[in-house]
This record gives C-alpha cells, sequence and structure tokens, in this order.
C-alpha cells in the first residue's frame, strides 16, 4: 500500500457530483403524475428519453416483444422441436457464470418438465473458467465429442457468436449448434458454422431490446419452441408456459449487470422475477432465504446483485461450476443448503483472494496513475484468474477510469485478463480497436460495453498495452477522469422516512444505468462505534434538524485505524435509504456510502 502514499487525493478521493438531469424528461414525468422526487431520479438516468414512461415506471410483462422478431429463432426452434419429436440427445453448452448457469436452468427445465425430455438424453456442458476459458473452448468441444451417446445438437447460451473454429470442428463430426447469446459478434458477423444463432446484437436482427441477457435469450429460445411443439401436434396446447422460469431469468438479468435503464423488457422480467422468486417456490429461493435471514424477504435487485450472485460466480471463480447447477436445480430444501453451504465456502475464499490481489493492484496502479494514463493496466504474477473482473471493478471504483486486470494463463506464454468500464467508454470497442492497432497483441478477446475478457502473448504485453491505452485514449478524449460519486441531491429533514424510501423502491427496479438513489447531505453525528470481527464498519446515528437516524458505513475503516471524526462533528455524507428489519419491526436506516468532516 505504501505506492499508493504519494498520490494526490484528486485521484484517491471520490467527488460528489449531482446527476445532470433531462429538464423535458423532468417536467414530462411531473405532468404523467409522479412526484418530484420520482421525476427527478427518472430525469437524471435516463438522460434524452423520448419512449413512452409506461413501460419504465410500470414494468409489465405485455411490453416484451414477441421472439418472432428475434433473427433465426424460428430455425434455431424448429430445430429444437425436432431434436425433441425425434429423440435426439441434446446438449446444453453455457457460461459458467450466473448467467450462463441461469440460462442452462431454463434450457433444462424446459426440455425435461416441459417438453418431456428424458434426462438420460440431456448433457450439461459447462466450462472450466480457468482449465478450459470462455466460451465454447476447444477442450469443451473434446469433451463433447467424447460423450455417449453423443448429441447431435447443442444449445448454447450466454456465448458462441466469437467461438466459429470450435463450431466448425463440431458440425464436422456431425453435430448442430443452435447458438443463443448477447454477447456483441465479430466485425465478420454470426458464426456462418452454426445451425442458427440468435443474437438480438446481430445488425440484422428486429428484436428491439439488444440489451436483454442471456437467459432471456434462452427463455425467449425456449418460449418460441413450445409454440412451434404446439404447432407440430406434438405437444398439447394446455403445456404450461415458461413463466416461472423468469425468476432464473431476473437473477441473471441483474447478476449480468446489463442495462435497467431505458430496457422495458430488463425491467419486466426483473420485476415479475421478484414477485415469483419472492413466493418461495423453488428450494434454492428458500435455502437463500434461511441462510440471509427471515428479515431479508422479500427479496429486491440487490439480494440478488450482492447476495445470490456473488456466491453463484464465486464457485465458478475458483473451481468447477456444477455446484452453482446443482444449487439451482435442487429439489429439495436439505439437498439447496448442502449445496448452499459449498457456495457459500467458496465466496469466503473468494473475499480473501480479492482482498490480497486488491491490494497488490492498487500499488502497481500507481504508475499509470501518476502518468495520468487513460486506463489502468496491471498483471498479478500470482493472481487468480477467477478475481480479475472483480479486482478491475474495485479499481474502477477507487479511480474512475477503465481497469484491466492480467494474470497467468493455463496456456504456457499467455496472460489472461478482465477488464470494466466506466460511463462513456464502450469496452469491447476499445479492444477492436487495439486489436486493429496491434493484432498481433490481442489474439482472442470479447465482452460488451461494460466488461470483457482478453488473452494476450505475455511476449506482446507492452504492444497491448500501448494499443490499449490509445484506443481508450480515442474514445474519452479529454474527459476527466477520476473517482466520482453521482448523486440525486439533497433531501429534507421531513423526508428522512419510511415513506420516502416507498416512493423510491415504487420506481425499481434498480441496477446497471438505472442506478439505487444516492442522496447527499449533511449531518451532525451523534453516536459512533466500529462494528463487525475485524472493527473495520462503522454504526452511526446522526442527526439532521429534528430528526435522527441509525446509520451503517460498510468498510469505513482499515483493521486497527479511527475514524477521522467523532461525536458532534459534521458530516458531509452521500448515502442510501435502507428498510431495516429486526423481529418484524422497520425502521428507517441509512447506508453511508461515503463521508467527509467539514471543518
Amino acid at each position: 500500500m505504501s505506492a499508493l502514499i504519494d498520490l494526490p487525493l484528486s485521484v484517491t478521493q471520490p467527488r460528489l457530483e449531482p446527476r445532470p438531469r433531462d429538464e423535458a424528461l423532468y417536467a414530462r414525468a411531473q405532468a404523467e403524475g409522479l412526484s418530484e422526487l420520482q421525476a427527478r431520479l427518472l430525469a437524471s438516468r435516463l438522460p434524452g428519453y423520448q419512449g413512452a414512461l409506461a413501460p419504465l415506471v410500470s414494468p409489465s410483462l405485455r411490453y416484451l416483444a414477441h421472439p418472432e422478431k428475434l433473427k433465426d429463432g424460428r430455425a434455431a426452434a424448429e430445430r429444437i422441436a425436432q431434436a425433441v419429436a425425434e429423440g435426439e440427445p441434446i446438449g446444453i453448452l453455457t457460461d459458467y457464470d450466473v448467467d450462463g448457469i441461469t440460462s442452462h436452468v431454463v434450457i433444462r427445465r424446459t426440455l425435461v418438465e416441459l417438453f418431456g425430455v428424458p434426462e438420460s438424453q440431456l448433457h450439461s456442458l459447462i466450462g472450466h473458467r480457468i482449465f478450459d476459458g470462455y466460451g465454447i473452448s476447444l477442450p469443451l468441444v473434446e469433451r463433447t465429442l467424447a460423450l455417449a451417446p453423443k448429441p447431435s445438437l447443442v444449445i448454447t447460451a450466454d456465448c458462441g457468436s466469437s467461438d466459429e473454429p470450435r463450431i466448425a470442428r463440431m458440425k464436422a463430426a456431425g453435430i448442430d449448434v443452435v447458438v443463443s447469446d448477447h454477447h456483441a459478434l465479430p466485425l465478420e458477423g454470426p458464426p456462418p458454422s452454426a445451425f442458427a444463432c440468435v443474437n438480438p446484437t446481430r445488425s440484422d436482427c428486429a428484436y428491439p431490446d439488444k440489451t436483454i441477457a442471456g437467459c432471456m435469450v434462452a427463455w425467449l429460445l425456449m418460449s418460441l419452441a413450445r409454440s412451434v411443439l404446439i404447432e407440430w401436434g406434438i405437444l398439447p396446447e394446455a403445456t404450461p408456459k415458461l413463466s416461472p422460469w423468469l425468476s432464473y431469468v431476473a437473477l441473471g438479468t441483474v447478476a449480468d449487470c446489463v442495462s435497467l435503464g431505458g430496457s422495458p423488457a430488463n425491467r419486466a422480467v426483473v420485476s415479475h422475477g421478484l414477485t415469483l422468486i419472492n413466493r418461495m417456490d423453488a428450494a434454492c429461493w428458500r435455502a437463500m432465504a434461511t441462510r440471509l435471514g427471515t428479515d431479508s424477504v422479500p427479496f429486491n435487485a440487490e439480494t440478488l446483485a450482492f447476495q445470490m450472485g456473488p456466491r453463484i460466480n464465486a464457485r465458478s471463480r475458483l473451481d468447477d461450476p456444477y455446484a452453482a447447477l446443482h444449487y439451482m436445480l435442487a429439489e429439495s430444501d436439505g439437498v439447496a443448503t448442502r449445496q448452499l453451504n459449498v457456495l457459500d465456502e467458496d465466496n469466503q475464499s473468494r473475499k480473501a483472494i480479492e482482498a490480497d490481489m486488491a491490494e497488490e493492484a492498487r500499488a502497481l496502479a500507481a504508475g499509470d496513475l501518476t502518468e495520468n494514463s487513460p486506463a489502468i493496466v496491471v498483471l498479478l504474477e500470482e493472481g487468480h484468474p477467477g478475481v480479475q473482473g472483480i479486482v478491475a471493478s474495485r479499481l474502477v471504483q477507487a479511480y474512475g477510469r477503465p481497469a484491466l486486470v492480467l494474470t497467468p494463463a493455463q496456456q504456457p506464454g499467455m496472460l489472461t485478463g478482465s477488464g470494466r468500464s466506466i460511463e462513456g467508454l464502450h469496452l469491447r470497442d476499445a479492444l477492436q480497436r487495439a486489436h486493429e492497432l496491434a493484432p498481433e497483441a490481442l489474439p482472442r478477446f470479447g465482452g460488451h460495453s461494460g466488461a470483457a475478457g482478453v488473452g494476450v502473448p505475455r511476449e506482446q504485453l507492452d504492444a497491448f498495452k500501448a494499443a490499449f491505452l490509445q484506443a481508450v485514449g480515442e474514445q474519452l478524449g479529454d474527459t476527466p477522469l477520476y473517482p466520482r460519486l453521482w448523486t440525486d441531491g439533497e433531501l429534507s429533514s421531513a423526508q428522512l422516512t419510511l415513506a420516502t424510501l416507498s416512493e423510491v423502491e415504487t420506481l425499481g427496479p434498480y441496477g446497471r444505468e438505472f442506478d439505487p438513489p444516492l442522496f447527499e447531505g449533511r449531518f451532525i453525528v451523534e453516536a459512533l462505534r466500529p462494528v463487525g470481527a475485524d472493527g473495520t464498519h462503522l454504526m452511526l446515528e446522526l442527526s439532521m434538524g429534528p430528526v435522527t437516524c441509525k446509520a451503517i458505513w460498510f468498510r469505513a475503516l482499515t483493521p486497527g485505524e479511527l475514524p477521522a471524526f467523532q461525536v458532534g462533528d459534521t458530516l458531509h455524507c452521500a448515502y442510501k435509504l435502507n428498510r431495516n428489519r429486526w423481529r418484524g419491526r422497520e425502521s428507517l436506516q441509512l447506508m453511508v456510502e461515503h463521508a467527509r468532516p467539514l471543518t
């Protein structure tokens, strides 16, 4: 950490800045019946939005576009229907993260429970993050070809768009590959060896929402396959729809950080999915509710993002991902609890690894920061490849600029890395530009605007870094880069109530590109005490005029450190409103994100 001591405060201290407000949208929202606060929140999250407000403010499944609008959707659905009708062996090949696992659950449960496919005809194919790598990797293909019975159809989800060589290998072996994905396609277009490629980001795809997650693409495809099977008379018209699986789609959508801003589809599936989850019909939801405590119910989008998502992702970061799949598919509470124990253990290990890697990464980032580079690129020689993305996120949060974290790959002479972006930078486009500048330095990459992965030859690291920094600089121009917290302004003391929180919650779900409200204000410290096993959290009582609120500030201190303020001091805080439940009673609690004493 010593490398950070000499960095200027402008690099390391976040600035509180008010979100820019679209005044026309602000006025329109109030004219359509939203409160001043709701209009303020909406207008600062959807600049330039011209569409109808109802699909965003009152999410509903009726706003979903028909899956027939997906390019190749009909051909893919008919191929799946044919495999079901003729009893073909089917492989389900998905990514290993939450989006991939929830996609896998949607496809598998649909095939077994709705289409009547015997379990013995299905193969679950999920790559190992460390040993196989992302997508349709060659090791995964070789394992697929060795299966008995060998599948004649492989359905992918959340991967495949950039995997033409491996798809061609399966096609040559007599396997039809139906790709369902949502990642950006390579410049040359969809993989030509695929039987079909269902991806809303295709330039020739008429599906109106390009931001849906991989699990949503899988859900739409399987819904269309159900319709085809009914049309062909293979399934009765009374066959249930896939609506119950939207609980999994909600989890995958939130955890994959796709847009919850101007996306009626994503807002609808998350809103409806949360309603389904909170019925606690599936063992996986009940086991998680028991683990988090009865006061955690009902779940909201933040529960999915910060409690369920990390646990499921932790498994694939550190080990093989099948325990996460078994957890999601568990039919009994006992099985779900046992699998959740495995995920929890992995998550604790992941946290410890992350802490060590983040500390090293912050020290290594000092060079880029002192040179005012437009992005941070660090190589952690002893780093765990499964935690690269999380550490990159920590760097973005700390320094307000894109970050890429590299570690040695399994393949000799290669590095693998994960990157995270900032608002205003499309990360995959930047990597495409870096590839154009130095193709030999970036032979493999993929992702989307906010996150991406790379493979870099070790001997080409300097060339890659130079090309990447140039590409980022071209996109960002003279945009000032520093850590910032966008706030939604101040609340009066009279607004520090559960009623205000309910007013805010009505606009949910919140997530990427529709951030949870963050307010700022000045408070007097009435009480404080460090809490937590290592004393790094602060429990506070803060007053504004006649109102005193309890507050919690997580990770406010480093172990052994004392606060920079004391009782009686005035703090300028950035905070969220939170509903604290305790033994059936509710009270307002402030979640402090940042605070500094005012002199």
